[in-house]
């Protein structure tokens, strides 16, 4: 390696999982298989991507882990909360997303992970009913709660270092609203108040993570970490956050084919996204305060794309349109479809339509391990605030709205930002430009 000044990653990493639904244990299952050898962490880019570094004669393509000093996940120790009691192993089978023989050969390992009590309210997810939750706890006992069970996990595991991954439900809408979540005074001032509108249970664990010097990722839409008071703390604790929403599906479509129609400069007229799913996330999503939320992220990532003032002709006006429908027979297999009317050569009407019958929590998962591994690789590099080159896994990257910045969500420029920090942290030029 060269001048690289990122810390070696020694010893164990804790990753506590904030829901233990079927993206987590599918996460965790497919993690602990693949230490055994009996399958592939396939759709993992910390595994398998290869990246360029210098030039010419120098010129290599190398793994991740031949660059930067990754966690080995041999050193990943996992631990959850959820709303419901049950251990991983039982939360496996009844997610209906992977098969007995892909989870009876760590059976051992997943029933010793039993989830801790999770800081909850009901009115942020009122779908769910679990009963493993801190009964009775003000805002600020969750973050004293929430710090003590990131202690006693490090404690009793022997972990160096822990991520929190918030891969739970998708919470109700809270905008952000200054007078609460401005500075870090006035977040911690409505803690102690137990302001309940303004304070979700997920500004609790990301307080908490914050304070136990914890990386933290926003895996669900919600405006978490998305507020000013968490940027400050991020800063001021030298912790890395990262959010928001994990780009499985629909989006991913979206962020890769929307530059095929600016880069050939076509117009567009609309773009009708709609999705079935029947899972635990599409149960929540069905209450229309909760969809409120997965919305704003949804529709944030064409506009930044093709952009109306950067080419008044070809996209002014167009409309778009995302649904999101609980359809319970599909399980897990969700079914993302997109009409996307576009016009080319002097006004032409065209079509292009994509049927994506995509496996949810199956394309999730990698992006756990990814975000976990690389975040937890910024922390040791030194980095800190919010890690924009982790935008490539997520829907709604985070950028400074208070200041007009506008975030990027074209695929390929991400992936430029990715590989540039990967080639910075490992003490190579950062040699790409977004152009």
């Amino acid at each position: 390696m060269t001048n690289s000044n990122t810390k070696p990653a020694t010893g164990k990493l804790g990753i506590m999982v904030v829901g233990l639904g079927a993206v987590s244990t599918t996460f965790i299952t497919g993690v602990m298989m693949t230490r055994k050898g009996l399958t592939k962490p396939v759709g993992s880019m910390t595994q398998y991507d290869k990246i360029r570094i210098g030039r010419g004669a120098e010129k290599k393509y190398l793994h991740y882990k031949d660059i930067v000093p990754i966690a080995d996940l041999n050193d990943i120790e996992f631990a959850a909360w959820d709303v419901y009691p049950v251990n991983a192993y039982e939360s496996a089978i009844s997610a209906n997303v992977l098969k007995e023989k892909d989870i009876e050969p760590v059976k051992d390992e997943l029933l010793k992970i039993k989830p801790l009590k999770a800081a909850f309210d009901k009115n942020y997810a009122k779908r769910l009913d679990g009963d493993n939750i801190m009964h009775g706890a003000t805002r600020w006992e969750m973050v004293e709660k929430l710090r003590a069970d990131i202690r006693n996990f490090k404690q009793e595991k022997g972990v160096d270092r822990v991520v929190v991954l918030w891969a739970a439900s998708t919470e109700i809408y809270v905008a952000p609203d200054m007078k609460y979540h401005g500075t870090i005074e006035a977040l911690e001032a409505a803690m102690k108040a137990d302001v309940k509108e303004q304070i979700a249970p997920s500004m609790c664990y990301a307080y908490a993570a914050l304070k136990e010097d914890c990386p933290f990722v926003m895996g669900a839409p919600n405006t978490t970490v998305d507020i000013p008071a968490m940027w400050d703390l991020a800063e001021e604790t030298k912790v890395p956050i990262a959010g928001k929403d994990f780009k499985t599906g629909q989006t991913l479509v979206k962020s890769g084919f929307a530059p095929i129609i600016g880069t050939r400069c076509l117009g567009l007229s609309g773009w009708f996204s709609t999705n079935i799913l029947g899972n635990r996330d599409g149960l929540v999503l069905d209450e229309p305060a909760n969809f409120r939320t997965k919305e704003v992220s949804k529709l944030s990532t064409l506009e930044s794309i093709l952009v109306e003032d950067e080419q008044p002709d070809l996209y002014t006006n167009y409309f778009h349109k995302v649904r999101i429908n609980y359809y319970p027979p599909r399980d897990d297999n969700k079914e993302g479809w997109d009409n996307i009317d576009i016009f080319g050569w002097m006004g032409y009407p065209m079509q292009i339509k994509i049927n994506f019958l995509c496996r949810d929590s199956i394309l999730a998962a990698p992006l756990c391990l990814d975000l976990c591994l690389l975040i937890d690789l910024a922390h040791r590099a030194g980095r800190y605030g919010t890690q924009r080159f982790l935008s490539f896994f997520l829907k709604s990257p985070m950028h400074d709205y208070t200041k007009d910045e506008v975030p990027v969500n074209h695929l390929f420029q991400q992936y430029v930002m990715l590989k540039n920090a990967i080639r910075e942290m490992g003490g190579y030029e950062a040699d790409e430009e977004i152009d």
